[in-house]
């Protein structure tokens, strides 16, 4: 399952797009979004995050 991003925990400072290796992440009205269809679950967002907004969902 894609990653998740918590919305109230996201600062919208874009460390998680640019590490991203598949481009899945954008930034929309300052906060992250995850492209489940281009999502492969590497988790470098999660450790990149300095908010710890982002987390891995188990299937």
């Amino acid at each position: 399952m894609p990653a998740k991003v918590d919305p109230e925990k996201c600062s919208g400072c874009g460390s998680c797009v640019d590490v991203c290796p598949t481009e899945a992440i954008t930034l929309e009205d300052d906060v992250a979004v995850v492209d489940p269809e281009e999502c492969t679950d590497c988790g470098s967002c999660v450790d990149e995050c300095p908010e710890e907004a982002i987390e891995l969902l188990d299937d």
